[in-house]
């Protein structure tokens, strides 16, 4: 089905990963990825549909002999969540990604990697334009999977009605068979702001970073701190020392399912800089009591700044932090069935000052229940009646709940066992995927998420483990051959 040797593979699917890297691709401007793609499927001799939010939908004719044989879609989304480490000028919607690959890692300089899902749109490529035997193969290409997946919610039905099984290529790990996600809801607390001169004669920066971040979904059980969490705590301090502060901005986090290394704040003081370095370096040894252990790394930083023109009344300034503070973020209870998974979570993922004039605070409520995450967003509501804010809930997104006789699942771990000698771990995550979304639109859709292995996604520190491309083409290509066969 496929002679190439593992070199050969490993070398293909990169080169077509580094083509895409060139493209800046955050969520909400992929319109260039999106006619990149077009034109490479339509040069692969696929009939292609780009559709008005820019999906694409790419089918390969079936290959002499196989014309009857179900048919089968690969799916990844297209963009990426745009996260640089503290000090490094990056554009997202400008800047390519660029790659650094060592031995049998490939990372980014000083960026998020964008292997989440640069690096299974690469995998599909290689396969369609090298697989000889093979039924119709479709390949969709989704936009917008990490801010609201709403280019799974606007795919046509059509494009699923006729798919028998369907593969997706957004896990994390090449050894890990995903059979059933989490449900979601975005959560918007928004309020809008009056301002004041302010009575204060020094202006003051303070930043937190240092922190690992992460994915809210795979790496909230490991217990990372939340920089803008730690930043309201900073300021509830200050308040508590009896500093009489003004809050002038509040901006933290990257994206609403990242779990947030860094945030900023502007404040005015009447005090000296060394008075507030003093509370801060309270406020850390409390951090580290609580986080020394698997988050050590943060940095408190404080820097005098012009003396801002504005700043919040004491009341919004209150109800900001106090939100903050009061908002979950984190693990809120594991599976009752399996006991190593998390059932239900929240993440604090973005706190900003949209146009100056409105604060807008960011979370992501997780569950397998679908009822808890119903109650999440009721509970939502409530905070945001108690503190002045409106809570804009955005449309749930499905759960897909684990099938247990599936005959793709099955074949998959067959022919994983056969190729490595082990058996393939088989597992619901608590991230989610844009499969509940496909099965709403087909019921009867057999689909299963593998993925080569990938670490510290949505972060600076994101890499691949190169070698795990191999185990993952092969997979996908025999798996194809057997489900091929009526």
């Amino acid at each position: 089905m496929l002679n190439y040797s593992n070199t050969e593979i490993i070398d293909g699917v990169l080169a077509e990963f580094e083509k895409i890297a060139e493209i800046p691709r955050p969520s909400g401007h992929e319109k260039a990825v999106s006619d990149y793609l077009l034109n490479t499927f339509k040069e692969m001799g696929c009939v292609v549909r780009q559709d008005e939010v820019n999906n694409i939908i790419a089918d390969l004719p079936a290959t002499p002999g196989y014309e009857q044989t179900p048919v089968i879609a690969m799916q990844s989304h297209m963009d990426m969540v745009c996260v640089a480490d503290h000090g490094v000028e990056y554009d997202p919607l400008t800047d390519s990604i660029k790659l650094i690959r060592d031995d049998n890692i490939l990372t980014a300089d000083g960026t998020s990697l964008g292997a989440d899902d640069g690096i299974g749109i690469a995998e599909i490529i290689f396969i369609m334009k090298n697989l000889k035997e093979h039924g119709l193969l479709r390949a969709i290409i989704t936009v917008d999977e990490e801010r609201g997946m709403t280019g799974a919610i606007n795919l046509d039905k059509k494009y699923l009605s006729d798919v028998s099984y369907m593969i997706n290529c957004d896990s994390e790990n090449y050894d890990e068979l995903t059979v059933g996600s989490a449900g979601s809801v975005n959560v918007d607390f928004n309020r809008q702001l009056t301002f004041t001169k302010p009575q204060g004669t020094r202006g003051y920066k303070l930043h937190i970073k240092g922190l690992k971040g992460g994915h809210s979904g795979m790496e909230i059980h490991k217990g990372r701190a939340n920089a803008i969490r730690s930043m309201a705590l900073v300021l509830n301090a200050l308040d508590e020392a009896g500093i009489n502060y003004e809050l002038a901005s509040f901006n933290g986090g990257k994206a609403r399912n990242s779990i947030p290394a860094v945030a900023e704040a502007i404040i005015t003081a009447v005090v000296d800089k060394e008075n507030i370095a003093e509370i801060i370096e309270m406020e850390k040894e409390k951090y580290l009591d609580i986080y020394g252990e698997v988050d050590g790394g943060i940095s408190y930083e404080i820097d005098e700044v012009d003396l801002p023109d504005r700043v919040m009344t004491a009341e919004e300034q209150s109800s900001i932090i106090k939100l903050i503070i009061l908002l979950h973020s984190g693990v809120y209870s594991m599976s009752q069935l399996n006991p190593s998974l998390v059932e239900t979570s929240a993440n604090l993922g973005m706190v900003s000052m949209e146009n100056d004039d409105v604060i807008n605070i960011k979370v992501l409520p997780r569950s397998s229940v679908d009822s808890k995450v119903e109650l999440l967003a009721l509970q939502a509501d409530i905070l945001a009646e108690l503190t002045g804010f409106t809570a804009l809930i955005d449309a749930k997104t499905p759960g897909w709940k684990e099938r247990r006789e599936s005959r793709l699942a099955k074949t998959m771990q067959e022919v994983f066992q056969e190729q490595n000698n082990m058996p393939m771990k088989v597992e619901s995550i608590h991230a989610g995927l844009e499969c509940g979304w496909h099965l709403v639109k087909n019921p009867q859709l057999d689909i299963v998420s593998i993925g080569v292995t990938t670490h510290d996604i949505h972060s600076p520190a994101e890499w691949l483990e190169i070698s795990t491309i191999v185990p993952q083409v092969k997979l996908i290509c025999e798996t194809i051959k057997r489900l091929s066969k009526n």
